[in-house]
């Protein structure tokens, strides 16, 4: 192992900036844009190359078609005894829209003003070219890391797809994970969110001609339009988001973060025909210290008990499916709450090497978005969002991200790396 200088190697992120730029570059000129997806495959290949040239054990394994994550490890010197890490981020990026409102190539980076322009620079290639990198001048300063090194490359993020959440599924460990999503270098815990369908279905199917029938005394039929059922079941949920709103509350959070968003309804066949089936999705946001399972049973509960005080749905009570594995597959996702341990080892490590880069403590606090950590949080590995980039600036035109803040981060990352994977577990 050559000697190790922690300031040499910060002074190299300085002086070969243009490598760490060069490698951006190569992400941001892969179009993963997601929704369509099904088009990491070539990016994956070159991250999971690039790891093999750092010394990792590499899986590339396929969750869709032509959509793979890339899992690896770098196994410490003294495993067994000394603290694991996990970096993650994902290769997929927003959609574009109109590219003719972009004043770059969304996929090519361009430079000016001290900032990166492209499709994914903040959200979240940035993270992922930097974390690479650290682990580049690690390796070629021949760092000695005793615990075990993870990194994860994987799909499907901004289409609620389960690229993390499948990680964990094939079985993970670690001491510590950091997700380098756009937390602009603070660290962060988050709320979740989860989607679900509510559907109104009558048992039978009537014709338009009958209304009159249902609606007038002595018309003697049961019967009701599931639209105008999903209407009262509306107004429930809005009661239930306002008393969320009075009695619900979590620091970093504004008052009324727990939210219920009436996103998409679907309903009838024909205007023939009396509506015999609605659906409405909708989705809905609530605290780190709430679990998505809690909180889709409290919606149920409570529209189940509106339900129970109408005439037609006491007897055909709304159905429920939530969640899913995929927006784009199932028309559902899932993103587990995150909260953080303000006071373990992870978070104050990180807030220390933070500190010695920038001199000054890093601030802890919440997204105001979700990512895939809550995944990893669930999974047992205490984890953080931290990663360079503005929220303000992911999913934008012109997306963008300051070098400075890339490259400070970079250093951040190699500080952090040697430091933790080279922690004795207690």
């Amino acid at each position: 192992m050559r000697d190790f200088s922690l300031k040499q190697l910060k002074s190299q992120v300085d002086e070969r900036q243009d490598e760490l730029l060069a490698l951006l570059a190569e992400l941001i000129a892969f179009p993963t844009v997601s929704p369509p997806a099904r088009n990491t495959m070539q990016a994956q290949c070159f991250i999971e190359d690039s790891l093999k040239q750092y010394g990792f054990e590499t899986d590339l394994w396929e969750l869709y078609p032509g959509d793979p994550n890339v899992t690896s490890i770098r196994r410490g010197t003294q495993s067994h005894s000394y603290r694991s890490l996990l970096l993650n981020g994902h290769m997929d990026v927003a959609e574009v829209g109109d590219s003719s409102e972009w004043s770059v190539d969304p996929f090519q980076l361009t430079i000016k003003n001290g900032r990166v322009y492209g499709r994914g620079t903040a959200d979240m290639k940035g993270g992922v070219a930097a974390m690479l990198f650290a682990i580049k001048l690690l390796t070629e300063a021949g760092v000695e890391l005793r615990g075990d090194l993870l990194f994860q490359s994987v799909i499907g993020e901004e289409a609620g797809e389960a690229g993390t959440r499948a990680c964990m599924e094939r079985g993970c460990e670690a001491d510590f994970a950091i997700v380098a999503d756009t937390s602009n270098l603070v660290i962060q815990g988050q709320g979740g969110v989860i989607t679900g369908w509510v559907t109104v279905q009558s048992p039978v199917t009537y014709h338009d001609a009958m209304r009159s029938r249902m609606i007038h005394a002595g018309g003697g039929v049961h019967g009701a339009s599931a639209i105008e059922k999903m209407a009262k079941l509306i107004t429930g949920l809005q009661e239930l988001e306002r008393h969320w709103a009075v009695t619900k509350s979590y620091p970093g959070f504004a008052a009324g973060s727990t939210t219920i968003n009436p996103a998409v309804i679907e309903g009838g066949r024909h205007a023939a025909f009396i509506a015999d089936q609605c659906s409405l999705w909708i989705t809905v946001h609530f605290y780190p210290d709430e679990d998505y399972e809690s909180v889709a049973a409290e919606v149920e509960d409570h529209l189940l008990r509106v339900a129970q005080g109408d005439p037609w749905l006491k007897d055909n009570p709304p159905m429920f499916r939530w969640g899913g594995r995929s927006m784009i597959e199932e028309r559902g996702e899932i993103f587990p709450s995150l909260e953080l341990d303000t006071e373990g080892e992870g978070i104050q490590a990180l807030k220390a090497n933070h500190e010695q880069i920038f001199g000054c403590a890093a601030d802890v606090g919440m997204s105001q978005s979700v990512t895939d950590a809550g995944w990893i949080g669930r999974a047992g590995i205490p984890a953080v969002i931290y990663g360079p980039g503005e929220l303000s600036n992911a999913h934008a035109v012109d997306e963008s991200l300051d070098i400075r803040e890339l490259v400070d981060y970079t250093k951040v990352m190699i500080a952090f790396i040697a430091d933790w994977c080279n922690r004795e577990k207690a």
